[in-house]
């Protein structure tokens, strides 16, 4: 079927339901919902047989649901209504939740059910249980309905909010006064709850320091305590520890918040989007104590709940490095942090290191928010592209042990090639991979890829992998050659899999044949062509990107760390905007 996905953003959902669409042969065509005649161009232009609402903050106009069959992805149980279901699910400590997906009418979230799907919860950032468990949900409840809407014999039921097995119930807006917070008050789990139902957007209105600010990225902490309710007691790289009445919490990112003249000057600095709660409040750092982890290195996993971006644990001969950085960026400071570790990691006796990332992202590569908020920004970028190269080639060159990178989540720009450093790539089934880097102002990128991806794929893939723009799923990357191995679906059957199939690599009795295969290959490569020499060429480009009079990147970056909306759809994503296109016969 021609298929039209109508959403506010392409966002981690929508482009899940983009590739187990596309996956199952439908055609497809992306419009993001800008205004009601925009959607309605689109729809005369595309002529799709059905259209499916993933992501969407207003309603769908009735000149289209009243001649269209719109599917709208709910992130909600069966009954549930209005615009704040999984906040207000996290907020009142559901245990089980779903995603219901519905036919678009003029009743909001009240037309008749075409599927519906049900999870456990647990105790998460909204944004990890939005990418985790409602995206799965989600991409299930989908793929049914479509193919329910195929056979032309199923009739969707409308929901009886009668029926007392009906346990969802219409709830309006979360506001900021049903998020706040009194420290003084309540204990560390309702905060938390708080502060996860509000994660990702739009955060918890507070203060920090007699500052307004929102509140993101929320972590319990087990072993440090002390200091009145409220107050931050203790600080480790990019996060603060905040007193309760019961214990403490971390805050690990924060959106400062002004008012008028002052207001205006902090917009004018770069200064009102999310960034790594000791870098907004750093001024405030030198009368707070520092809170180091302990352990050589301080890459060991530490006892207890708290904090901990970079920790290593081992398991026989091997090691696994986990580095869990917020929304998957990567700062200059912490590849450097990271790099640290890989090579603190190579010294232990083991015969495999296997890179894990992170539950939600493995890596997304520069950290653009950082960036954006530098004294100059085009010299951050320099030094934040430097430093994820230096981690990089430290993994290419590492002949010691074989490396693994294990995608347990999403993947996107230098992240994708970063990975593919390592010697194996393993994701997760439902991880989804953005392996270019032109979306971000036609930035050229580096990590390598000039090296590792035509080795890989080939110089012609290569070259449509970059143009392409578009998600790839993890199964589409084991077909490209990008991705070694597509692994279970399950984030802990993941873990588990990763694990067993590492220990069988490291007791492999070809193991160290392995190694000297790799270290010819690494020296005949290094003969044909240094790595200094595929490095020194993509700095030349992305020189260019920085410091040359094209803006694009510098344009493109401000708006995606500002969140400007869209004024419209990329055309790689809308294909009924082609000059060329016409309805297949």
């Amino acid at each position: 079927m021609r298929i039209l996905l109508l959403c506010h953003a392409f966002n981690s959902l929508s482009q899940r339901l983009y590739c187990d669409l596309g996956a199952r042969g439908h055609q497809l065509s992306v419009e993001f919902d800008i205004a009601d005649s925009v959607a309605e161009e689109a729809v005369a232009l595309f002529r799709p047989d059905l259209i499916v609402a993933p992501y969407l903050r207003r309603a769908i106009p009735a000149s289209i649901w009243a001649q269209h069959c719109c599917l709208i992805v709910h992130p909600g149980i069966v009954g549930d209504r209005g615009p704040s279901a999984l906040d207000w699910a996290i907020q009142e400590g559901e245990q089980a939740w779903g995603v219901t997906v519905l036919q678009a009418t003029g009743e909001l979230d009240g037309g008749p059910i075409w599927a519906s799907e049900s999870f456990p919860m647990r105790v998460a950032r909204k944004s990890s249980l939005y990418r985790q468990e409602v995206t799965e949900a989600a991409s299930s409840a989908v793929l049914r309905a479509v193919e329910r809407f195929a056979s032309g014999r199923f009739v969707p039921a409308a929901v009886d909010p009668a029926d007392p097995g009906v346990r969802g119930r219409a709830r309006p807006l979360l506001r900021q006064s049903d998020r706040a917070i009194d420290w003084q008050r309540d204990d560390g789990a309702t905060i938390l709850d708080r502060l996860n139902a509000a994660d990702g957007f739009p955060g918890v209105a507070d203060r920090l320091f007699g500052e307004r600010c929102r509140l993101f990225d929320a972590w319990p902490e087990d072993r440090l305590r002390g200091g009145t309710p409220g107050e931050v007691i203790a600080w480790r790289e990019t996060a603060l520890l905040r007193a309760t009445v019961d214990g403490a919490l971390w805050i690990g990112h924060v959106r400062r918040e002004e008012e008028g003249k002052a207001k205006e000057r902090t917009k004018a600095d770069g200064r009102t989007f999310k960034l790594p709660a000791t870098q907004v409040f750093a001024e405030h750092l030198a009368s707070i104590p520092e809170a180091p982890l302990a352990g050589e290195g301080t890459h060991f996993a530490a006892a207890g709940r708290t904090w901990q971006d970079i920790r290593y644990e081992e398991a026989g001969s091997v090691g696994f490095l986990h580095f869990d950085f917020y929304n998957g960026a990567m700062s200059t400071r912490q590849c450097q942090r990271l790099l640290a570790a890989w090579q603190w990691a190579q010294q232990r006796p083991v015969r495999i290191i296997v890179l894990m990332g992170g539950r939600d992202y493995w890596s997304n590569g520069i950290h653009l928010q950082t960036i954006e908020a530098a004294e100059s920004p085009a010299d951050e970028s320099w030094a934040n592209i430097n430093a994820i190269d230096d981690l990089a080639e430290a993994i290419i060159v590492n002949d010691q042990q074989l490396s693994i990178a294990a995608l347990q989540g999403n993947c996107g720009a230098g992240g994708c090639f970063l990975a593919r450093a390592a010697d194996l790539v393993w994701a997760r089934a439902g991880a989804l991979l953005n392996p270019h880097y032109r979306n971000m102002g036609n930035l050229y990128g580096s990590e390598y890829w000039t090296y590792l991806l035509p080795a890989r794929v080939g110089v012609e893939a290569a070259q449509a992998l970059m143009r392409n723009r578009l998600p790839m799923s993890a199964a589409a990357g084991v077909a490209a050659g990008l991705v070694d191995a597509c692994l279970a679906g399950d984030p802990d059957a993941f873990r588990v899999d990763v694990a067993r199939r590492a220990a069988e690599l490291a007791a492999a009795p070809d193991l160290a044949a392995r190694l000297q295969s790799k270290r010819a290959q690494r020296h005949a490569d290094e003969a044909l062509k240094p790595l200094a020499s595929y490095r020194a060429a993509e700095l030349a480009e992305l020189a260019r990107n920085f410091y040359g009079f094209d803006p694009s990147y510098h344009v493109a970056r401000y708006h995606f760390v500002h969140k400007t909306p869209a004024s419209w759809t990329p055309r790689h994503l809308a294909i009924h905007r082609d000059l060329g296109w016409s309805v297949p016969r």
